[in-house]
């Protein structure tokens, strides 16, 4: 399913291609956030327009509004959400794990009660690949154990060993197959054509987290995801994790940073051979007004943009930067007119997708380290105003 077609000759970085039934995703690649069905004011025509190749959606959360009955009943995930190409679902483990007062966990599962309307339910394992199966994902992650920074050993061991126990278990309900008429949506069958990912854990002891990618190789997966990372810990330590994970990770399967990030933050992980990244950054930043340029973030709303009838990036060729000032952009957001955070956030995926596809053609030329010293150099010229 994953092909690893070259390696950086000056660097650490990967060129790579994995398979889908619904598609080919090249890597390194960037995963727009979809969390409930959809990339925040950015319609599946306009992802398709920034050449994006998947799409992130969380199971937890489509698992409360609307309910899988009603994404079932609709064809699966991708016809609900008129997305053609491959959705990698999030388990939903994260988000739970947030609900601190709100959430028990157990080795069995973990019970909680909705943020949405205060219900109560129990999740184990097992159920949430059966949800993820049910929206039929092309990739599905399994139910872990997060925890935040910082963290005793003794208990990130705990989370560590259940996370481990509940892969295991993902794994035993993936292959299983599903009940008669319930195996295909949108002509795909999930049983056979989707891919689970294993997620390492072990908070920022490097021998945990080590010991965790032993163990879940042994078990078997088609991907291997760092977890538990962007949860309060300084930058350095999140580099050293990602650092040592890219060390003992499979060579030949796709590696997956969750939750990661910044520019910034992706080159120094695709420098050291991280291959697929999501996160809710650029449209977040976009629906506060903060665009991100090759010269650095800009926030749109302030006062030297009353006046500047520029593009909001000069150097990027998106919708919004071909047709659009700065100067009428402020104007959006300062009369609250919500086409000013759909092109800011369109802008954004747009530059994060492009900027994926320029990491690709630099490791195929074997000057990923060039590429990324010049694009920092630039990105950093100038202070964010």
């Amino acid at each position: 399913m994953f092909k690893l077609i070259h390696k950086d000759n000056n660097s650490k970085a990967r060129l790579g291609r994995l398979t889908t039934a619904r598609g080919e995703i090249n890597t390194p690649c960037f995963m727009p956030v979809g969390t409930q069905a959809t990339v925040k004011a950015i319609s599946p025509a306009e992802l398709e327009e920034c050449r994006a190749e998947v799409v992130l959606a969380n199971a937890y959360h489509l698992f409360l509004r609307p309910g899988l009955e009603v994404i079932k009943k609709a064809g699966g995930l991708h016809d609900f959400m008129s997305w053609p190409k491959p959705i990698l679902t999030d388990s939903g483990g994260y988000q739970i794990f947030s609900l601190a007062l709100l959430r028990k966990v157990s080795d069995e599962g973990v019970s909680f009660q909705s943020h949405f309307d205060g219900l109560k339910h129990f999740f184990t394992p097992e159920d949430v690949i059966g949800t993820q199966k049910g929206l039929g994902s092309d990739i599905l992650m399994p139910l872990d154990e997060c925890v935040h920074y910082p963290c005793a050993k003794d208990y990130a061991r705990v989370a560590m060993e259940r996370t481990i126990d509940w892969a295991g278990r993902s794994k035993t309900a993936f292959i299983r197959p599903m009940p008669a008429g319930r195996q295909e949506f949108s002509g795909v069958s999930n049983d056979n054509c989707s891919l689970l990912f294993g997620i390492v854990q072990g908070a920022t002891y490097e021998d945990l987290r080590k010991e965790c990618v032993g163990r879940l190789v042994e078990i078997g997966f088609d991907g291997y995801a760092v977890g538990g990372v962007s949860v309060g810990e300084p930058k350095n330590l999140r580099y050293n994790i990602t650092a040592c994970m890219s060390e003992v990770l499979p060579q030949q399967a796709p590696r997956y940073l969750m939750g990661v990030g910044t520019p910034e933050d992706i080159l120094e992980a695709i420098d050291f051979g991280v291959d697929m990244f999501d996160c809710v950054v650029p449209t977040r930043y976009g629906r506060n007004g903060t665009a991100f340029t090759s010269t650095g973030k800009l926030i749109i709303r302030n006062a030297p943009y009353i006046q500047d009838y520029g593009a909001l990036d000069p150097a990027c060729k998106c919708y919004t930067c071909r047709n659009f000032s700065r100067a009428y952009l402020r104007h959006l957001f300062n009369t609250d007119e919500i086409l000013g955070l759909r092109l800011v956030s369109f802008h954004n995926i747009y530059f994060y997708l492009e900027l994926m596809q320029r990491v690709r053609e630099a490791i195929k030329q074997d000057r990923f380290k060039e590429f990324k010293k010049k694009f920092l150099s630039q990105y950093n010229s100038q202070p964010c105003v």
